[in-house]
């Protein structure tokens, strides 16, 4: 009779756990295909950082079966497990049950943001975030002040003291990985359609990205000059705004929708053959519009057409191939590393392309690091929200790639990028790092690199 009413006890109490809601839970049947066989435990950074079940995707996967199932509640406890996820997908390519955890992540993500109240601090720094980074008019706003934050040496003062971390260790983690600010942030010199160079092949479209068109204009102007000199015309709409990653792999709904939907309606009537991205995070997001907008009946069949124009510039230029001829990029033989990008390699299950394109450059040798599968500790904004883990995972991915011995490496990624040259910077290493579309940019205009 004891157990009977502790049984009882034990349900009622349960029945008002806090826990997932009706709109896109966890799905059952992904969870079920998990058999806890640890292969992920390996090749997921969070894991090998913490060294906890929990924050493994297959603790992860328990947890959110038991909130599925009422037998746990989403609260500070549980959902912390799933913040402390990098979201790179490591685990969905070594997984051997083809456990689909991409899909699951996603909807715990955007589970927790509608059921679970976060702290004051948390609220409001998340908010600052998605405030201005996926709004690119609102963020060279910032660009004015942070520029004389610059200019008059006030950075070197605030990251000699310490202070920041002191106060912050989250906006100490967002001030280190701060580029340098020139004028040429402030411009946008790239015109609406740019013509091809010699036979027109095809007709794409080139999206600027957030940070990319702010921080990394260049990347975006030697993007467009190698595929026009390859032969495409290339088409930028100016009403074209974020794709969204940022607040869809946070759990941001209505927010990601919303910008999803704008994109899909930027490029609606430039009757182009493809939609290129050079940002790898950007680019599966972009892919996955016929997830977000799933429930959209204006937009599902829009975004599906959408997603389905949408490649990796490295994945375009490996299938269409290149027309124009390569040059040196230095007087003698060049080794490079290429860093994988987790949207790119896990994401997009891109990484040969990348190298093929890579080695057509004459003179340009290719070198591989151990781990080039695990995450830098960027992984969109996980380094600002997320920061002793990011740090750790930084350091180890920087060391590995100077192991290699290699004089530059390529990075197809802003916040990858933004991530190893920090630090690069704290371990007092000098050695370049640029993305892929610099380097055949520098190679088709026959230009020497400086190193």
């Amino acid at each position: 009779m004891q157990v009977s009413e502790n049984s009882e006890s034990k349900k009622a109490s349960l029945s008002n756990v806090t826990g997932f809601d009706a709109n896109h839970p966890p799905e059952p049947k992904l969870i079920d295909t998990c058999v806890h066989c640890g292969f992920c435990l390996s090749t997921c950074p969070s894991y090998r950082v913490l060294g906890k079940e929990m924050d493994s995707p297959r603790g992860r996967i328990y947890l959110m079966d038991a909130i599925n199932e009422g037998e746990i509640p989403l609260n500070k406890a549980t959902a912390q497990h799933f913040d402390s996820c990098l979201g790179c997908l490591a685990c969905v390519t070594t997984c051997p049950s083809g456990v689909q955890y991409d899909k699951l992540i996603s909807a715990t993500r955007h589970q927790v943001e509608r059921n679970y109240p976060r702290s004051l601090p948390d609220t409001l720094f998340r908010k600052l975030i998605f405030s201005f980074f996926p709004y690119p008019n609102r963020l060279k706003v910032l660009l004015v002040p942070l520029f004389v934050y610059q200019k008059l040496g006030f950075q070197k003062v605030v990251r000699g003291t310490g202070l920041l971390k002191k106060i912050s260790p989250r906006l100490a983690a967002m001030e280190s990985i701060l580029p340098k600010i020139t004028l040429k942030s402030f411009k946008d010199n790239l015109p609406d359609v740019i013509p091809a160079q010699g036979e027109k092949r095809y007709r794409v479209g080139v999206i600027l990205g957030c940070v990319q068109r702010l921080f990394f204009s260049s990347i975006n102007e030697a993007t467009v000059r190698v595929l026009t000199a390859n032969g495409c015309e290339v088409v930028i709409p100016k009403t074209q705004g974020c794709c969204a990653a940022l607040p869809e792999h946070q759990g941001q709904t209505q927010q990601a929708k919303a910008l999803a939907r704008q994109m899909i309606d930027s490029f609606a009537n430039t009757d182009v053959d493809f939609v290129i991205i050079n940002a790898a995070g950007c680019g599966h997001t972009l892919k996955e519009y016929g997830h977000i907008l799933e429930d959209d009946p204006q937009y599902r069949e829009k975004a599906k057409e959408f997603a389905a124009k949408v490649r990796d510039v490295q994945e375009f230029l490996a299938t269409v191939g290149l027309t124009i001829k390569l040059s040196p990029l230095a007087d003698k033989p060049l080794t490079l590393v290429y860093q994988d990008a987790c949207h790119l390699l896990h994401g997009q299950k891109i990484s040969v392309q990348p190298r093929q394109v890579l080695q057509q450059i004459p003179g340009v040798k290719l070198r591989e690091p151990i781990d080039a599968a695990i995450c830098c500790g960027s992984a969109g904004v996980y380094n600002m929200l997320q920061p002793e883990v990011a740090e750790e995972l930084g350091r180890q991915k920087v060391q590995n790639l100077l192991n290699t011995g290699a004089q530059l490496i390529a990075s197809p990624n802003p916040g990858c990028t933004l991530q190893i040259s920090k630090h690069l910077q704290l371990q007092d290493q000098e050695i370049s790092i640029m993305h892929p579309m610099e380097l055949l940019d520098y190679s088709i205009r026959g230009e020497k690199l400086e190193l």
